[in-house]
């Protein structure tokens, strides 16, 4: 049996997030941030994504598209997307002794032992902490494993009964069952 267990916290919408602290206006509007040149969409936020815009589409394909809908497209700023990812990793090692930066907007905590609060607990501790400091909004997943911490952020991201924090360890094995049958419906299509 394993006894581990791995937080992964995850920036949602990061560079998105990242335009909105500093752009506080843009909050519940259509954001898309586009890659070097402003060649295509490297970050959407929630109400993008709504509107069918993938990742990697060409701006020149949703000209048309923001103009009906009023998208608002910034070019990168990486040197912003640096410096928070920097402050969000900071605060996060305050966390755990076992930080692991997985991406410029993801890192995995070793919670392992950690007894004194319910993990899911704590992991709302660590979204208000990310919020409050920073101003951005993260989801926390918790799992015996890396893949299955990156399996429950989905979870928790995409499901808001959980309110950005999943911990399967907390859920029943039927349910655990049922939110890997869902996902597995997702990655076959069905």
């Amino acid at each position: 049996m394993n006894n581990r267990s791995i937080a992964l916290i995850d920036v949602n919408n990061f560079y998105v997030s990242c335009e909105r602290v500093f752009n506080p206006k843009l909050e519940g509007r259509p954001v898309v941030v586009l890659s070097n040149n402003d060649g295509c969409a490297v970050a959407r936020s929630n109400e993008v994504k709504a509107l069918g815009v993938k990742m990697g589409q060409p701006w020149f394909q949703l000209k048309d598209l923001a103009r009906k809908h009023g998208i608002i497209a910034y070019s990168s700023n990486y040197a912003l997307y640096a410096d928070m990812s920097n402050r969000v990793m900071s605060i996060l090692g305050m966390f755990s002794p076992e930080q692991e930066i997985y991406s410029i907007d993801e890192c995995f905590l070793d919670l392992t032992g950690f007894k004194r609060h319910s993990h899911t607990s704590y992991g709302q501790k660590i979204r208000k902490r990310i919020k409050q400091w920073t101003g951005l909004p993260v989801c926390v997943g918790i799992g015996q494993t890396k893949t299955l911490a990156k399996l429950a952020n989905h979870i928790a991201k995409k499901n808001p009964e959980f309110n950005g924090v999943c911990d399967l360890s907390s859920l029943s094995l039927e349910q655990q069952a049922n939110w890997f049958q869902r996902r597995a419906m997702i990655f076959s299509g069905v």
